[in-house]
């Protein structure tokens, strides 16, 4: 049997994301099996060298570094909240690794070490913004996780919110470890400002206490709608339905997308892991990224990332969102925007989305519309 292609894959099964990293974990294992189902990569099989960092960044640092180091893999498919990204990201860079990282992120960097397959705020929170003012209302509050990611993207959506003539009128952050206790006390003070919109940057767990939470204070959709880029499928399937029922999320993919690529991505994901498995907007990317990988490594022959890097480059792929591209100006990926609002199934009914693959502008610099 001829020798795999080790790579390594580091997303968690435990901790305070591990429910949506496990969705990660199964949509690149899924992908990985239907490489090698059709004979590997130049005859030889992809073989995952998987770890569980328990959602938390020194696991992330530590088993990077032994991928790289001890088991002598090049290539990584992990990572779901930045601030675990921004553990890895030396360790990439420093051993000349290269990182796949599926998750939307709040942008401003750029590494070409890694290949970025999720949004960037120019493929959500601009799309988000101004769908919010012009569908809720002007008046909103901000409540996010205490990291890097809430808090850069709500800088980011602040600066979106007040350029639509918007007011942010409270900003909270509470600890991603954080009990359901804190979210209460949270929710009531929210409530008391009676905005137009919640933006919530709140991730893992607390994501279903605070949505509970506010359900208890008393939020009627009617009057105030939670938004999000991090709410997805995964997030919905552990809070109380009536909780998620008319809240809105900007991302690039939902089980919902209507394309055959979707159609059968979905059919042979639920056939895997079971008929009440949901697909999300994270699992969609570390399925793609796989067969990105693949395509790229058959045209390098290598693992060397200073090979491989620029052969995933300008790669496109029929992903179930729809086409997508590695744009070799950045190292990011063109998405398709979309927005959908929780239906009473669970799932996300899509309100909103953009007819082209938005070219990937992780800086800001333009918010212009640019296919592929």
């Amino acid at each position: 049997m001829p020798a795999p292609w080790n790579v390594g894959v580091l997303f968690s099964r435990t901790g305070v994301t591990g429910y949506v990293e496990q969705t990660q974990l199964q949509g690149t294992l899924l992908a990985i099996e239907e490489v090698n189902a059709a004979g590997g990569v130049l005859g030889r099989p992809i073989q995952p060298i998987i770890y569980d960092p328990e959602s938390e960044p020194e696991g992330y640092h530590r088993l990077a570094t032994k991928l790289l180091a001890d088991d002598g893999v090049g290539t990584i498919f992990g990572c779901c909240t930045s601030r675990c990204r921004k553990a890895v990201l030396p360790v990439i860079e420093r051993r000349n690794g290269l990182l796949f990282y599926s998750a939307i992120y709040e942008g401003f960097e750029y590494s070409p070490n890694v290949i970025y397959t999720g949004a960037a705020p120019n493929q959500s929170s601009v799309q988000l913004a101004r769908f919010l003012i012009e569908t809720y209302g002007r008046r909103f509050c901000f409540v996010g996780s205490d990291y890097v990611y809430p808090r850069e993207s709500n800088r980011v959506m602040r600066e979106l919110v007040e350029e639509h003539g918007g007011q942010v009128l409270d900003d909270i952050y509470i600890d991603i470890h954080a009990d359901r206790s804190h979210f209460g006390p949270v929710a009531a003070r929210v409530m008391g400002f009676r905005p137009d919109v919640i933006f919530s940057t709140v991730v893992g767990v607390c994501t279903a206490y605070f949505y509970e939470a506010c359900a208890d204070a008393g939020l009627d959709t009617r009057n105030t709608v939670i938004a999000s880029l991090t709410t997805s499928e995964a997030e919905v399937a552990i809070m109380a339905r009536p909780a998620a029922v008319g809240h809105v999320t900007a991302a690039p993919y939902f089980q919902t997308v209507d394309t055959p690529a979707n159609a059968r991505f979905v059919a042979n994901y639920k056939r895997r892991f079971g008929s009440m498995a949901a697909t999300n907007m994270s699992a969609e990317a570390a399925y793609f990224q796989i067969h990105l990988f693949a395509r790229a490594l058959e045209e390098a022959g290598t693992t060397d990332p200073d090979v491989l890097g620029p052969a995933v480059l300008g790669l496109q792929y029929d992903a179930p969102q729809g086409r997508i591209t590695v744009d070799p100006d950045n190292n990011h990926t063109y998405v398709w925007p979309r927005i959908g609002r929780i239906n009473e199934d669970g799932l996300f009914e899509i309100v909103e989305e953009s007819e082209v693959p938005v070219k990937p502008d992780p800086y800001l610099v333009s918010y212009r519309y640019v296919s592929a």
